[in-house]
C-alpha cells in the first residue's frame, strides 16, 4: 500500500508551473509535504522562482482542485522564500524538459 505523503507527492507531480508548464515537484517549488491520513490534511511548504511572480493564486488554485479527489479536510499552503529557489532545487527531468 502506498503512504498517504506519496500519494499527495505523485498527485502534485501533475501540478504545472503556469509559464513553464513543468511539474511544481520538477521545478523544485515544493519544499515539503507534510500529509496525514486520518486527520485527513496536507500541508504544502513551496517557493516561487522569483519574490515577484503574480502566479501563486494560479498555483494554489491548481494544487488544491488536483488534491481534491482525496477529500481532504484542509489543505494548507506554505509560501516561502527561504531558502531562495535555485536552479539547483530542481530535479533531472526538469532540468531535461528545460535543456539545462
Amino acid at each position: 500500500m502506498v503512504d498517504f505523503k506519496t500519494k499527495v507527492t505523485e498527485k502534485l507531480k501533475k501540478v504545472n508551473d503556469p509559464e513553464l508548464n513543468i511539474s511544481l515537484i520538477d521545478l523544485g517549488l515544493i519544499y515539503k509535504i507534510e500529509a496525514d491520513r486520518i486527520k485527513k490534511t496536507a500541508t504544502i511548504t513551496m517557493t516561487l522562482t522569483s519574490i515577484g511572480c503574480p502566479l501563486f493564486d494560479v498555483m494554489e488554485k491548481a494544487i488544491k482542485d488536483e488534491l481534491a479527489d482525496l477529500k481532504l479536510k484542509k489543505i494548507k499552503i506554505i509560501l516561502t522564500f527561504d531558502p531562495p529557489w535555485n536552479i539547483n532545487r530542481m530535479t533531472k527531468k526538469g532540468r531535461v524538459i528545460l535543456g539545462l
